[in-house]
């Protein structure tokens, strides 16, 4: 309960980038803009993968996974931040507060494991070439996917059972377009301890874990394209491991540079804009970087633009 001096919190107001509101108009234009780049890559390689039958090999399976995650974690903040950009007082209720938090650290974190499956794809498919169909069967592929997703919803389902417990008095504000989670985490008048190493736990987890497994099996895939004798065969491996190494590079940068580097208060926003680059840079990428940096994906789109385009005209 809260005590006599404090207001139970229903409504928590979200400041955005008031350093920008006079720009309003034109920063729901340009994230408008973006927001349909993004769904529109995302969702034609989701679309491609599932129509192409050259496509239907593991990578590009793990691929339309990722795409997936990419979409929705930018659906979980960026609608919602393109209307509180027309509001001049913008707010969502604590639930709501909560609800998109959960859902954006499943879809955010997901992409972790779906990574780290992808370069143990990568992998087999340059150790063990004969054997790559029979590893990487349908099956096995998708348990990897499924348990990827399986795993994170169980593990932030177990937390947030606990955040939605807490009692929100007093402080209703966040300096942050989205509900953050170490801003949100400051509102309760509840005991947070618990939840806060729970979730440091959690984050070295699935942060560490991926990562580690991520760099050992390159560095397996570097030592097997070293064996290689000629320059071309060793180029042609490599190229097919380039686009998901690009992506990690990305994706973990990203990461990085959000939520390792400590910080400055009195620089609020620029924290803004390193979480913009997760929410919407980052989703924006990953599209452009398999269209551009993988022969198969970009055979296969050429062709249908083509086909399009022949139909139309």
């Amino acid at each position: 309960m809260c005590f006599e001096n404090e207001t139970e919190v229903t409504e928590i107001y979200l400041l955005g980038f008031q350093s920008l509101h006079n720009l309003g108009p034109l920063l729901f234009v340009v994230l408008l803009l973006l927001y349909i780049a993004i769904a529109g890559g995302n969702l034609s390689i989701i679309y491609l993968v599932m129509t192409c039958d050259n496509l239907k090999i593991p990578m590009f399976f793990f691929l339309k996974h990722l795409a997936t995650a990419d979409v929705l974690v930018t659906t979980s903040v960026v609608p919602m931040m393109l209307e509180d950009i027309l509001k001049s007082n913008p707010s969502i209720s604590v639930g709501g507060c909560i609800t998109q938090l959960f859902f954006f650290c499943i879809f955010g974190f997901v992409q972790c494991f779906l990574l780290a499956v992808m370069s143990y794809d990568r992998y087999v498919d340059l150790s063990n070439p004969f054997q790559y169909i029979v590893i990487m069967n349908p099956s096995f592929c998708f348990l990897l996917a499924f348990g990827s997703w399986a795993l994170i919803f169980s593990i932030a389902f177990s937390e947030f059972a606990l955040i939605g417990q807490f009692e929100f008095c007093g402080c209703s504000s966040l300096d942050q377009f989205f509900c953050d989670y170490s801003q949100v985490m400051e509102l309760p008048t509840s005991d947070t301890t618990i939840v806060l190493w729970m979730d440091f736990f959690v984050s070295i987890f699935i942060f560490s874990f991926p990562l580690t497994f991520i760099l050992v099996s390159y560095i397996y895939i570097f030592i097997a394209i070293i064996k290689i004798r000629s320059h071309t065969g060793r180029q042609k491996t490599f190229s097919t491991c380039s686009s998901h190494l690009t992506t990690v590079c990305i994706y973990y940068g990203t990461f990085i540079t959000i939520y390792l580097v400590p910080s400055d208060k009195s620089l609020s926003d620029l924290d803004k804009y390193r979480s913009l680059m997760y929410t919407v840079v980052t989703p924006l990428i990953n599209p452009v970087v398999y269209s551009l940096r993988n022969h198969e994906f970009k055979k296969v789109l050429t062709k249908r633009i083509k086909q399009f385009f022949i139909r139309k005209f």
